[in-house]
């Protein structure tokens, strides 16, 4: 079952969930719309699923910046979203898809208990000029059905996600905690 636009401001304000920084204008029917955050991460050179990404971050200027075919870019939403009660799936927006861009297709499953500013995978198919707190997706809540897990209580590897992450999977590929 999915929350209403109403039902997600209804369980905000008994905190049920958490979106901050939180506009009611954002609140669509089934959805939040969430913003792109000022900073990006370019992933540069060769990727390795053994080794950690290598990356630079810039930060987006307020007269935009211009995403380039064929490279990765990490970023991360404005927002910070999350709940005990409820899982989220974070999604790009439709505008944003008419664009040329692809944005966190691979990972749109927020565990519950887990509120985190997402990290985002952005792909352009031409170049397109994007720009700081910019609407870039929505992210919509759902009821789960069984014994909750808290994905913090499960000690899961991107718990502590405060900003933008790079693949850890070469952790688990060198016997690291996964």
């Amino acid at each position: 079952m999915i929350l209403t636009g109403p039902a997600i401001a209804a369980a905000r304000a008994d905190g049920a969930l958490t979106i901050e920084p939180y506009d009611p204008a954002h609140l669509s029917p089934n959805a939040y719309d969430w913003r792109l955050g000022d900073t990006l991460r370019i992933c540069d050179g060769d990727l390795d699923a053994a080794s950690r990404t290598p990356t630079r971050e810039i930060s987006i200027p307020p007269e935009g910046y211009v995403l380039a075919p064929g490279v990765l870019y990490l970023g991360v939403t404005h927002e910070r979203t999350g709940s005990e009660t409820y899982a989220q799936f974070l999604n790009g927006s439709r505008s944003i898809g008419a664009l040329g861009i692809w944005v966190h297709v691979s990972a749109p499953l927020g565990h519950q208990g887990h509120a985190i500013r997402w990290t985002l995978e952005i792909r352009a198919a031409r170049p397109v000029r994007i720009y700081p707190l910019m609407v870039f997706g929505k992210v919509t809540f759902h009821q789960t059905f069984g014994i909750a897990a808290s994905y913090q209580q499960l000690g899961l590897k991107y718990r502590s996600s405060a900003g933008i992450e790079t693949s850890r999977l070469y952790e688990e590929m060198q016997g690291g905690q996964s």
